[in-house]
Parts: structure tokens; C-alpha cells; sequence
């Protein structure tokens, strides 16, 4: 395995989408993500509807307040994976490197 972290705080935490994108389980920690406040978006990709059984998922926008943290999970992945979860997100998301509660960096989607 690699030191690749992929923090999620959605749909890539359901055990359906994982497998779907990445023929298996991830295995993570949970953790948080400061800085960010949640909203949602609508999304219109017919694969990732059909995956994830949702047309809103949620979207991470910055906050100027870094009291504002996002529960979620911290996996580990590889290169491959990072690529895979890149071709799951919609054009509505982009792919930071952000600092995690933990005092780890994962990268994450938020809204671009």
C-alpha cells in the first residue's frame, strides 16, 4: 500500500461506490477536515447517480472560519485508486491537498 490519503466526507465512504470504483473495500480512519463548511450539488453524470444511488452529494466549500470541520475518513490508497476517484468526481468537483484534524494531509474534492 501506499501513503497516498484520500479524506472523503460522502459518497466514497459507501462500500457500493468503493467497490464499484475501486474493486474493494478502503480501509480508513476517521478524521476531520478544518476549515470547510458542507453544501450540496446536483449532480448529472447518469454512472455516478447510478452508483451511488444519489442525484445531491455533498460539496465541501472554504470557509473563513477554521472552528468549521467536516467529519469523515481518512483512506489510504494508491496512485491508481487517486486516478480512479478522480474519474468518479464530476466537473464540479476539484482535488486539493488540504491539512486533516490529525495533523495528517489527504487529498479532497471540494467544489471548484
Amino acid at each position: 500500500m501506499t501513503d497516498i490519503l484520500l479524506f472523503s466526507y460522502g459518497t466514497l465512504q459507501d462500500p457500493e461506490v468503493q467497490k464499484a470504483n475501486f474493486g474493494r473495500l478502503l480501509e480508513g480512519t476517521a478524521d476531520r477536515l478544518l476549515g470547510f463548511v458542507l453544501s450540496e450539488v446536483e449532480i448529472t453524470d447518469p454512472r455516478v447517480i447510478a452508483e451511488s444511488g444519489l442525484s445531491r452529494h455533498p460539496i465541501l466549500q472554504p470557509s473563513d472560519d477554521l472552528a468549521d470541520a467536516i467529519e469523515g475518513t481518512a483512506f489510504r490508497i494508491t496512485g491508481d485508486e487517486l486516478r480512479a476517484a478522480d474519474a468518479y468526481e464530476s466537473a464540479d468537483y476539484r482535488r486539493v491537498l488540504a491539512p486533516l484534524a490529525s495533523g495528517l494531509e489527504a487529498w479532497v474534492y471540494i467544489a471548484a
